[in-house]
């Protein structure tokens, strides 16, 4: 299936560390090893999933003629034979020191000896065509591998167990079995009758439509869990946005000062707020200014508000709104927003502590601007980047924002890949014109070509008819040795 070639990569990183390992894996895999390897017995007499104490060495001609058998490093390698193994081949694991000039060593000797370095992903890629995991699971893999939150990784692995492919290759059968139907119905009639057929497929149809419904409403949650919130801090200069970005980090991040246009770039950052990942992204102070780098900051700050999906604005509550600020809300169309009131820890408040009403920020007028410019959801927030008043219910509310109903791992499928939700559209559309095509009272012969073709497409979600440039491609993205 994968030729005969064998193939060998680095599977940890190549800085140092305690361990490096190599992995190795196609048809001379254990042969290439057993040349290198000096233990007290052979790899190729190990059982299947055992390990084995010994030396690297380097049996090369050269080497023998003038020094003997040169040692390169005491390893330890691991035998995994086929069937059972990730590859679905013979797979060696050699575990050496963890210095780069070790690693690289044995390495060059590898590929020496007919072994190449493998492509980025190819060993889960060879996985995917022995067919010990389909596509969903394959992406998975890089998904685990790219998590940086408990949501992320519960649904990486929730994945990578198979929930989307079951539901997937569910959907499919039952597609198949209508479609069956029909050609055994118009290759056989006296022994399967289309009577009244239209309408139990419309049924089976309008509910495998909901289903595939079902699963395309997670898909803006599923790919905030995936890939975080990418979240702007704007506002004009000296409101806070620096000190509210050291303040989320909880670490003094971004240099705060009080002269304006201190930051004159963007500056990136993560953090996990309940499980859920926010790229903040610290702008510059949006304002007019004649100096060349500050206009640069500006025009990113703008840009980052148009690729944001979050659009933190920090006005300061001390002062009115002012022609910035207008112009600020004018750049807020159809985002959602969230605005901070910034700095009321310098405000006189109420009896009970509560600051509302009591900034100089006339908040009719605000919604007056942002309503102007389209937004609609959006919602304020009395803040103090100082003393970390308010930090609390803004992070609750960004989580109301972009999540409806509280996260079940175990039962919930999230579709994280826009190339899923594509896949799914698309098939939705399919069973839409077997509804229309229900209704008009075509005949069911015309109906299949759209069952197919909805059957197809959800196919390649799993990886039954995908293309080998879009397989390429997405193993393309994986990490070296993986």
């Amino acid at each position: 299936m994968f030729g005969n070639e064998t193939i060998c990569a680095v599977a940890t990183g190549m800085g140092r560390s305690a361990i490096g390992i190599i992995r190795v894996s196609g048809p001379e895999a254990i042969s290439i090893c057993d040349s290198i390897f000096e233990g007290k017995k052979k790899i190729s007499e190990m059982e299947s999933f055992t390990a084995a104490f010994g030396t690297i060495v380097d049996r090369s001609e050269s080497k023998a003629s003038s020094e003997g058998e040169a040692a390169i490093d005491e390893a330890i390698v691991l035998v995994m034979k086929a069937p059972h193994t990730y590859t679905t081949e013979d797979t060696v694991e050699i575990d050496v020191h963890g210095g780069p000039f070790v690693i690289k060593k044995v390495l060059e000797l590898l590929v020496k000896l007919g072994a190449r370095i493998a492509e980025p992903g190819e060993f889960t890629k060879r996985a995917f065509l022995g067919g010990r995991i389909d596509m969903t699971e394959a992406e998975a893999v890089m998904d685990v591998i790219s998590a940086e939150t408990d949501r992320a990784l519960s649904t990486s692995i929730s994945q990578l167990t198979g929930m989307l492919r079951g539901e997937i290759l569910g959907l499919r059968e039952r597609i198949l079995y209508q479609t069956a139907y029909i050609e055994s119905a118009l290759d056989d009639p006296e022994n399967y009758s289309l009577d009244g057929f239209s309408e139990k497929l419309m049924v089976e149809v309008t509910d495998i439509r909901a289903r595939i419904d079902k699963l395309l409403s997670t898909a803006e949650e599923g790919r905030v869990i995936r890939e975080g919130i990418s979240t702007a801090i704007v506002g004009r200069p000296n409101v806070g946005k620096s000190s509210m970005l050291n303040r989320l980090l909880g670490e003094e991040r971004a240099i705060v000062t009080e002269v304006e246009g201190t930051t004159r770039d963007t500056l990136e950052e993560y953090i996990d707020i309940g499980g859920i990942l926010l790229k903040l992204i610290d702008t510059a102070g949006i304002h007019t200014t004649e100096d060349i780098v500050e206009r640069i900051g500006v025009d990113k700050a703008r840009q980052s508000i148009e690729s944001a999906d979050l659009v933190l604005m920090l006005l300061d509550g001390a002062d009115e709104l002012t022609e910035e600020d207008r112009t600020i809300c004018s750049f807020m169309n159809s985002k959602r927003v969230i605005v901070l009131i910034n700095k009321v820890d310098k405000l006189e408040s109420g009896a009970d502590g509560d600051t509302a009403g009591l900034t100089n920020i006339d908040e009719d007028e605000l919604s007056k601007h942002l309503t102007e410019a389209g937004t609609t959801d959006w919602k304020i927030i009395h803040v103090s980047a100082k003393t970390g008043q308010g930090i609390d219910e803004l992070k609750e509310l960004i989580r109301d924002m972009f999540f409806k109903n509280e996260l079940d791992y175990n039962d919930q499928i999230y579709i994280t890949r826009e190339r899923h939700k594509a896949l799914l559209l698309s098939a939705a559309d399919s069973l839409q014109r077997v509804e229309q095509s229900i209704s008009d009272g075509a005949p069911e012969d015309f109906m299949t070509i759209d069952l197919m073709a909805a059957y197809e497409t959800l196919g390649e979600i799993i990886g039954e008819t995908l293309e080998d440039d879009l397989a390429d491609k997405i193993f393309s993205e994986f990490c070296m040795g993986k």
